[in-house]
């Protein structure tokens, strides 16, 4: 699928996540997809309530397939988080209680440096429809809470592992402005490749009469130069340009790149010739 590579490292590292009582199997693919693109490999589910393993959940994963496949089952919270050191619980609701509240990105900065000193950890994701209830909340050590509109609070699974997940890898980064894409490297043009352009379209135009009136000339040719002059052009889009503007001198709408056509010298006898019969002038 698009964004995919078979062929580069894949990360997978940092906390458990742990699903309880999760309904849906697609929102258990959403969930591995989520966790996939953004380095988490763990995944934990405490009783499912459409049982494992989930063809559901494999389909809406999108190839995201070490994830499920590593996928755990537990009967319990308890259970499943009894080897960890350390879990947060992610909740939208206000809870009263004894317990630190945590911003995503101030979470993610301890469970970085729990992860760098070996411990294991897990974050809490809990039911589609109600959430985590107080006694598993009260299981977690800290608890975790996004910055969300207080009229409409509620996240879907997928979206708060999502934010959690990309928190996670911002977390690893050098430098969080930094790209995993880069542009191809290319060459200023030098000022002769930028006159060559000048010329080129001063010509072409010039053989159509664009000059017109003639007093003018000075003024439009300055403006035209302003034009193409008011970025810094690369040699190849200098190339890309010429070979634009040369398509348009060479060829016509009548007799296009690669069309069949009489050559402009139609002598008595003359036949047709195609683009790789004819010689440029």
């Amino acid at each position: 699928m698009a964004g995919t590579n078979s062929e580069l490292e894949l990360v997978a590292e940092g906390p458990a996540i742990i699903l309880v009582e999760p309904q849906l199997g697609e929102n258990i693919g959403m969930v591995a997809r989520a966790m996939a693109n953004f380095g988490l490999a763990e995944l934990r589910l405490v009783n499912p309530r459409d049982g494992w393993p989930s063809e559901k959940a494999r389909a809406a994963a999108s190839k995201a397939d070490h994830v499920i496949d590593g996928t755990r089952v537990f009967a319990t919270l308890e259970e499943a988080i009894a080897d960890l050191n350390f879990v947060y619980a992610t909740t939208a609701r206000e809870r009263y209680g004894f317990k630190p509240v945590r911003a995503p990105v101030d979470a993610v900065a301890t469970l970085r440096g729990k992860f760098v000193g070996g411990e294991k950890t897990g974050i809490l994701f809990g039911r589609e429809r109600w959430g985590l209830t107080n006694e598993e909340v009260a299981l977690a050590d800290e608890i975790v809470t996004f910055p969300v509109n207080p009229a409409f609070a509620s996240l879907n699974i997928a979206q708060a592992v999502l934010l959690m997940s990309y928190e996670w890898m911002k977390s690893g980064m050098e430098d969080v402005s930094s790209t995993l894409f880069q542009p191809i490297e290319q060459r200023p043009a030098t000022k002769e490749e930028l006159h060559g352009l000048y010329e080129q379209v001063e010509e072409a135009l010039d053989a159509r009469g664009y000059y017109r009136p003639e007093g003018k000339r000075q003024r439009m040719t300055e403006n035209l130069r302003a034009v193409l002059s008011r970025r810094a052009l690369s040699s190849q889009e200098i190339s890309v340009l010429r070979g634009v503007f040369g398509t348009f001198d060479r060829y016509t709408r009548n007799s296009p790149r690669g069309a069949f056509y009489q050559p402009p010298n139609n002598n008595a006898g003359g036949k047709g010739v195609s683009e790789d019969d004819s010689t440029d002038a």
